[in-house]
């Protein structure tokens, strides 16, 4: 019964939905396309063994690269299928893996919509990326016997509040899984809490990403267009704190400030706050060397992440400063660059907790924090050194959740499908 109450709200929503592609597509127009693959029309597909991974968006599309790696080592007979609910998800694993995998929308959550999307791909295995409990196509996959793992699970308090909002719903979609690895263990407290039988702590798999080494050299390539200047980067923000950060950075300092926003949607926009608030801008897609007299270079380009890493003396991982969960920061890790996160850490909690405790990370409470304290880890070179070693020895010491994964999902692979 209660799915059955979800699935007739699923339904009456679908208009609205369509209605939010439309409004998303007035900035990014890529949600206009691919509307049929939204309720399970696809094209034909060829005969052959598919392993389907879903990844919501950019993030758990990242996170799954390892896994990508290693099921095509060990399975190179299978089709990999990606699905996603986002263009930027979508644009990220054609960056990533180009034509190795094929990649379409996951439908609503319909029943019929889910049917098409089985039927018409007839995956062996299907694992979702880190949290995203859809009950309609999780009680699918149990009805036909596909096994469907949650890998890379994480969630926050927060999440775990909205779904307990629904108990009976959520137990039941839990429990239909054929397996669960989460990040950690307070990970698997939450999921536990709310119905899971069995939680496995496997690792965050995005510290098993090593930075690609044309990604190392494109950033000593944007170290040679910005040349001596000390540079502070700004990565992955999130609206409204661009202007905060801007707000509190002091005008003519010898530092580059580089911004890197998290969607490519916003680009334009914060080329226009930078502009407002009286600071000279210089864009990444001019391919020009960065002029002395430039304050601000806008780094409007998708999957150069390491690279912005690799050319910055300190970095500040977006999303942080306001109540949107942070960013990535295992990415700076890897690198050695001095991460700086603000308050708000939700999505990368444990992560978060370790990097500081470590001394990877120093968390800052507010934009004008944040700068001194940039400002201040520039001018103090042996700190910047201390903190990259530790930051690399950090990221070595986490790694190793891909081969332990990859062993639970070897387990419901099925022989000769």
């Amino acid at each position: 019964m209660p799915r059955f109450f979800y699935t007739l709200a699923v339904l009456a929503l679908l208009p609205w939905a369509f209605l939010h592609l439309l409004w998303r597509a007035r900035r990014q127009p890529e949600y206009l396309r691919h509307w049929g693959e939204r309720l399970g029309h696809y094209r034909p597909q060829p005969a052959s063994k598919v392993i389907w991974i879903h990844a919501v968006s950019v993030g758990e599309t990242r996170a799954a690269q390892p896994l990508v790696v290693a099921l095509s080592e060990r399975h190179p007979d299978c089709r990999i299928v990606f699905t996603h609910m986002t263009p930027t998800g979508r644009e990220t694993s054609t960056a990533l893996f180009g034509q190795d995998v094929e990649r379409v929308y996951l439908p609503y959550d319909t029943p019929w919509a889910v049917a098409r999307f089985l039927a018409r791909f007839r995956p062996s295995l299907g694992l979702i990326m880190e949290t995203e409990l859809w009950p309609n196509l999780i009680a699918a996959c149990h009805e036909r016997k596909l096994p469907l793992l949650l890998v890379n699970a994480r969630l926050s308090e927060r999440s775990a509040r909205r779904y307990a909002t629904f108990p009976s719903l959520a137990r039941q979609a839990l429990q239909r899984l054929a397996a669960i690895a989460a990040q950690g263990e307070a990970d698997a407290q939450r999921l536990r809490a709310l119905g899971a039988a069995e939680v496995a702590v496997l690792g965050n798999l995005k510290f098993d990403i090593e930075p690609a080494s044309a990604q190392l050299g494109l950033g000593q390539e944007f170290r040679r267009r910005i040349g001596a200047r000390p540079v502070f980067l700004c990565a992955s923000t999130r609206e409204g704190e661009e202007a905060l950060i801007l707000d509190a950075w002091p005008k003519h300092h010898p530092a580059l400030l580089i911004i890197v926003p998290r969607h490519p949607q916003r680009f334009d926009e914060v080329s226009a706050l930078v502009a407002a608030h009286e600071f000279t801008l210089q864009r990444r897609s001019d391919a020009a060397a960065v002029d002395s007299k430039t304050s601000v270079w806008l780094g409007d380009s998708m999957g150069e992440m390491f690279a912005y890493y690799a050319a910055a003396d300190v970095a500040f991982v977006g999303g942080s400063l306001l109540d949107y969960g942070s960013q990535n920061l295992i990415e700076a890790c890897a690198v050695g660059t001095p991460v700086l996160i603000g308050p708000s850490t939700f999505n990368f909690a444990e992560a978060a907790r370790a990097a500081i405790a470590a001394g990877v990370a120093i968390q800052v409470g507010d934009a004008a924090t944040l700068v001194r304290q940039a400002l201040a880890l520039l001018s103090d070179a042996d700190r910047r050194a201390a903190m990259a070693d530790f930051g690399r020895a950090f990221a070595a010491r986490h790694r190793g959740a891909t081969a332990r994964t990859i062993a639970l999902i070897e387990r419901f692979i099925p022989a000769g499908r």
